[in-house]
């Protein structure tokens, strides 16, 4: 049995072998040929043998307290870190919980700073993924990433907006931020997607506006489907009745918004307000007004969805819906931390509410 009182310089177990130790694999190829510390590095220096480096990072027992505390100024000193590959074949796991995401736009990344703030003290490391960046198969993207990650790099996953429902993957807790399909699956976070467009609505005809154009999103979107429904239930409510011709697709990119903000815009009856299904867009709507000459709030009224950081800082800010983003990432980090700990019955659906943020892009229709 190894004691950890190591001589001075013995770097290697029986038979002079650095590598193998009990496990611990050999250090791999990329790492001796990008220079970055091993483990016989750590060895070398701390003066002891591998199996007691392996022992001090791993926090097993056997190892004589001024010795670890020597291996671990090394290892601090060295920047070394075992293989998350490794560290996952040797105890089945990684305490890496992973969050995948189609890309890094205003919304994932809020998503990811409530993920962020609520993982500090619970033992765990986040490693964030973006799948589809640049891809024209956007559908499913979501389980060709979780393909290459899941079992070997993480424990757990939360997926923003995945596309498809999922299964669980080989045993692999999985949670879905604002999914495309709405609740199904095992366990989902979203924001009520209905009560926010109502409120928004119901906020421009409490203005005075009546003839009210909205921009949608994208048709496959379960968030995008209810926030139109919305929209179409309380002008009901009102006694309204939405003009089909000012109820366009705007995709939640300004990009995809471009033509038909210009329609909505262009047109000699053009409406009073516009309610853009998220933020990105009516900030797109409100650059648009602007080069066309309209006023925002005075000529035109713009409301959005979901209050990313943008939304206050454009010009004018915009009044809004918010999501509790940083919200309904720390739920769904804490959900796949409790599904980890205590097996799948831990998931569930969670919905979180939505508020009204008033700010200077809405007014009382032009007389």
């Amino acid at each position: 049995m190894h004691s950890g009182t190591d001589s001075p310089g013995s770097t290697a177990g029986p038979g002079g072998d650095t590598t193998g130790a009990p496990g611990f694999p050999e250090p791999a190829a990329d790492e001796r040929a990008t220079g970055r510390a091993t483990i016989t590095d750590v060895a070398r220096v701390a003066g002891v043998s591998v199996a007691t480096v392996s022992k001090v990072v791993n926090g097993r027992y056997g190892v004589a307290a001024a010795t670890a505390e020597r291996v671990l100024g090394v290892v601090a000193d060295l920047g070394y870190e075992s293989s998350l590959v490794a560290r996952s074949l040797r105890r089945r796991q990684t305490n890496v919980i992973g969050v995948l995401v189609a890309e890094f736009e205003p919304f994932s990344t809020e998503l990811l700073k409530g993920i962020s703030a609520a993982i500090a003290g619970t033992g765990y490391e986040l490693l964030a993924y973006c799948g589809d960046a640049g891809r024209s198969d956007h559908v499913g993207w979501e389980r060709r990433s979780l393909s290459r990650l899941a079992g070997t790099l993480i424990d757990g996953v939360v997926i923003v907006t995945p596309t498809l429902a999922l299964p669980q993957h080989d045993g692999v807790p999985i949670v879905a931020i604002d999914p495309h399909t709405g609740p199904t699956g095992p366990a989902t976070v979203d924001s009520d997607n209905l009560g926010g467009a109502r409120t928004a609505t119901e906020h421009l005809i409490g203005l005075g506006h009546t003839r009210i154009g909205y921009l949608g999103g994208r048709a496959d979107l379960e968030s995008a489907r209810l926030r139109e429904l919305g929209f179409k239930e309380a002008m009901a409510a009102a006694g309204l009745t939405p003009d089909p011709s000012l109820v366009l697709e705007g995709g939640y990119r300004p990009d995809r918004s471009d033509r038909p903000t210009h329609d909505l815009l262009e047109r000699p009856d053009r409406p009073t307000a516009v309610f853009a299904a998220n933020d990105l867009s009516a900030i797109h709507v409100i650059q648009v007004a602007q080069e066309l000459g309209l006023r925002v709030p005075e000529d035109l009224s713009v409301i959005g969805f979901d209050d990313v950081p943008e939304a206050a800082g454009c010009t004018p800010p915009l009044t809004t819906v918010a999501q509790s983003l940083h919200e309904m990432g720390a739920e769904a980090l804490r959900m796949v931390i409790a599904m980890l700990e205590s097996g799948p019955s831990a998931g569930h659906h969670t919905r979180l509410p939505t508020r009204l943020v008033q700010r200077s892009s809405t007014a009382p229709p032009p007389s």
